[in-house]
């Protein structure tokens, strides 16, 4: 069983909480959760083309694609923001002093959503062109 599109819903779940954080000033959450539904919904593409993928940078992810998926080279530039999101939003030692809120602003967290919204739509858009392939990729319009 393919599991691709449970991936994504939770990639869309994860960027709703980013926004959510985000509205409540929770910036290090919103950053986190932008990173978390970036990882997910590249993973979804990977599930999508019948591989596995492991690990949570979203770069490597990117990377990993097969070589028939053209990654735009500004994808792995924003996705290389996101990656430094994955731990010290979460861990005191992060830093050499205070808690993560202290280090996080509404500015990255703006940011760190719209990243993760590009990403998601950049897999949304490959998982679709990879159904309409196995579909034998006819369309009516």
């Amino acid at each position: 069983m393919n599991r691709a599109g449970d991936w994504l819903r939770q990639a869309e779940r994860d960027l709703q909480q980013a926004h959510i954080s985000h509205e409540n000033g929770v910036h290090e959450w919103a950053c986190f959760a932008a990173q978390q539904a970036a990882e997910k919904a590249v993973k979804a593409l990977h599930l999508q083309l019948g591989q596995d993928a492991w690990g949570h940078s979203v770069v490597k992810l990117l990377k990993q694609l097969p070589d028939e998926i053209e990654v735009p080279r500004e994808l792995e530039e924003i996705a290389s923001v996101l990656d430094a999101y994955y731990i010290p939003p979460r861990y005191p030692n992060g830093f050499s002093e205070g808690a993560p809120y202290e280090y996080y602003t509404r500015k990255q967290s703006e940011e760190a959503i719209r990243y993760a919204r590009e990403i998601l739509e950049f897999a949304r858009a490959q998982m679709a062109r990879c159904r309409d392939r196995s579909s034998g990729g006819t369309s009516v319009g």
